[in-house]
């Protein structure tokens, strides 16, 4: 299957995201936190391309350094909200009717809240801070995870080679070890590439309110908060961090469906 226009965009906007979060001095050499009043509030130039804040600090060094806060935010709430959900839907689709209604109600009361309410309400319990919002972002898409994680392990073991292992006499956690979990969790690579994305505009969300990252750094969720004030003055504080995290979660589901696309055409 040859790669669409869109899915060679996606990864090469994925590569220079990479590149920003783990070299940022390759793409831009300057110092993020470096204040210049003089130039407060610049348009965007030559020499400023995303213009200035209120501090004169450049817009796009703090956009490129901002990428590695802001993807490690996604990648690290991403994969605690994946482990919780494996362990919760495997718990609810191996060890029986009692344990599976047990958890499936557990559930039901978390999706009664939505997913940004839950992750408000522990960091109203635990404060706010980078930390706090990473867990409370993985907290919250936990249970969806559960509930992908536990459909597929049902379908897999009702499946025509589950039930020759069982016939060939192999033994219930062999068979759950070998050949139900390895088909259960492969998929999760692909909810995670999904997921990624939704990790990043929720921990900016929450950064945007004041409970994630705290200024001066250089986090999209933070730059957002910083520029709504001088959302009619100076548009460009605001428009390019929101520019990259639209872009980052469009690039992350765009690369996650073709993905699961050729899994599923393999």
């Amino acid at each position: 299957m040859r790669a669409s226009v869109v899915e060679l965009a996606a990864v090469l906007v994925a590569m220079l995201l990479l590149t920003a979060a783990i070299a940022p001095r390759l793409l831009a050499p300057g110092d993020p936190l470096a204040i210049d009043p003089l130039a407060a509030f610049g348009a965007p130039s030559w020499d400023h391309w995303f213009g200035t804040d209120e501090s004169g600090r450049d817009i796009y060094t703090r956009v490129v350094d901002g990428a590695r806060d802001s993807l490690l935010i996604g990648l690290t709430a991403t994969v605690i909200g994946l482990g919780l959900g494996a362990v919760l839907g495997t718990i609810a689709g191996t060890l029986g009717a009692a344990v599976d209604f047990t958890v499936n109600r557990f559930l039901e009361v978390l999706f009664a809240f939505p997913g940004l309410l839950l992750a408000l309400l522990f960091i109203l319990v635990f404060g706010p801070g980078p930390g706090s919002a990473i867990v409370a972002v993985g907290l919250s898409t936990a249970p969806g995870y559960a509930r992908i994680i536990r459909a597929q392990l049902l379908r897999v073991r009702s499946s025509a080679f589950v039930e020759a292992a069982t016939v060939q006499g192999l033994g219930r956690g062999r068979i759950l070890a070998r050949h139900i979990l390895p088909n259960t969790l492969t998929p999760l690579f692909v909810l995670g590439t999904l997921g990624i994305g939704q990790a990043i505009v929720w921990a900016a969300a929450l950064s945007y309110l004041g409970l994630g990252a705290q200024p001066p750094a250089a986090e999209w969720g933070a730059m957002l908060s910083a520029g709504r004030t001088y959302i009619t003055s100076a548009w460009w504080m605001s428009f390019f961090p929101g520019l990259f995290i639209v872009l980052t979660a469009v690039c992350a589901t765009t690369l996650g469906r073709s993905i699961e696309r050729r899994m599923r055409h393999a």
